[in-house]
């Protein structure tokens, strides 16, 4: 039985190890990097065929690591249970790695540096997320919660939650997020509704909600700036 292919058994030129080490990460293409991940192929695919075949789908880039789920991932010939996992959880880095870089930049009365910080996060969710951000009295970023998964016209925004860890987190200033599946932005009926009943509720506890902004494919809706809020 003819065994699966390795990285060492490429020309020394196509290996990523050594590409690694004489070029850097930065001098590795998309497939390279995987492939050192991946480790081992196939007998009939060596791990850079594999990693290729992986980029080559719906965005043709690294989007697709991100957007494919385990399941999809053990489903590509060479990747088993263990590599999806270890796949997965790069994925998963990458993406906190560039949120954090970006949380320095927020700014609670910018909708775009939120919006930003949220984009790569909620864009590509096949569901619809609410998150809440919270703010200090100076407008500083205290960190974020997950509320709730599925349209808002059918999740529950729990308000005394929300509030709940405002009062945690000694925040005086909250902004709700949610993510458009479809990539259209435009509130509906249900968005306005829900950040009717959040303000109304977070005045009670002397909380500003200071926007809703709705996450698109790329794009972004400020209840703020369209002065809604």
């Amino acid at each position: 039985m003819q065994k699966n292919k390795t990285i060492k058994e490429l020309p020394a030129s196509e290996r990523p190890y050594e590409k690694f080490l004489s070029l850097g990460a930065s001098g590795l293409s998309d497939a390279d990097l995987l492939a050192i991940i991946i480790k081992t192929g196939t007998k009939d695919k060596s791990a850079v065929d594999i990693a290729q075949e992986m980029l080559s789908g719906r965005h043709g880039n690294l989007l697709n690591l991100y957007e494919m789920s385990y399941d999809e991932l053990i489903q590509v010939s060479g990747i088993g249970q263990i590599k999806a996992i270890q796949l997965k959880a790069v994925a998963e880095l990458s993406m906190r790695i560039s949120k954090a870089k970006r949380a320095r930049s927020i700014r609670m009365n910018t909708p775009v540096t939120i919006a930003d910080y949220y984009m790569e996060q909620m864009r590509h969710l096949q569901q619809e997320v609410v998150i809440c951000a919270y703010f200090d009295v100076k407008s500083r970023f205290l960190g974020d919660k997950f509320i709730s998964k599925g349209s808002l016209s059918s999740s529950v925004v729990d308000i005394s939650s929300v509030m709940r860890t405002a009062l945690e987190k000694n925040a005086s200033k909250i902004v709700l997020l949610h993510n458009h599946p479809s990539g259209d932005c435009t509130p509906s009926k249900d968005d306005i509704a829900v950040t009717d009943r959040l303000a109304e509720g977070s005045r009670i506890f002397s909380i500003e909600l200071c926007d809703h902004i709705i996450i698109g494919d790329n794009e972004y809706y400020s209840f703020y700036e369209n002065k809604i809020i």
